[in-house]
């Protein structure tokens, strides 16, 4: 397919990319506006690596064509909040220390944020469901699953 002039809004930007409009999302997130929060894993949309929000939903932007983003907003990690002041689901993963080799983390923290969204205090089987299909392979769950009940509000911080 040719290349076209394709119109996407990522983390409240609009940026101009020249692509297929058949070109998986999360090659232009990394190779053309170089951010690198959502990972390539599979590149089936099965191990949430690659986890996106497109108008506040959980997306998996490894098989998502560009050209169905046109006119929707798409945030990415790097969206979600900076340095100085981080998103609560990126605060409660630091302080839990949800994560060991961080591989997974973007879809984990992408699909905690799309959860809380729609579900401000979720359950505790709400949030095992929204994180159903994102893999972890280093054993990190117990931290995750305390960060994202801790971003829910579902459990009070301890004092250290």
């Amino acid at each position: 397919m040719t290349q076209q002039t394709i119109s996407l809004t990522v983390n409240g930007r609009i940026h101009h990319v020249e692509a297929a409009p058949d070109t998986a999302l999360l090659y232009v997130l990394r190779n053309d506006l170089e951010l690198n929060g959502p990972k390539f894993g599979c590149g089936l949309g099965e191990c949430g690596t690659c986890t996106v929000l497109i108008d506040g939903v959980a997306a998996r932007s490894c098989v998502i064509p560009i050209s169905g983003c046109v006119e929707r907003e798409i945030l990415t990690l790097e969206g979600l909040g900076s340095r100085d002041h981080p998103d609560p689901v990126q605060v409660a993963f630091i302080r839990e220390q949800a994560a060991q080799c961080g591989y997974c983390l973007n879809g984990m923290i992408m699909a905690i944020k799309a959860l809380l969204m729609r579900t401000p205090h979720p359950s505790e089987a709400e949030v095992l469901e929204a994180l159903r299909y994102n893999l972890c392979r280093c054993g990190a769950h117990v931290e995750i699953m305390r960060a994202a009940m801790l971003a829910a509000g579902r459990i009070v911080e301890e004092q250290h």
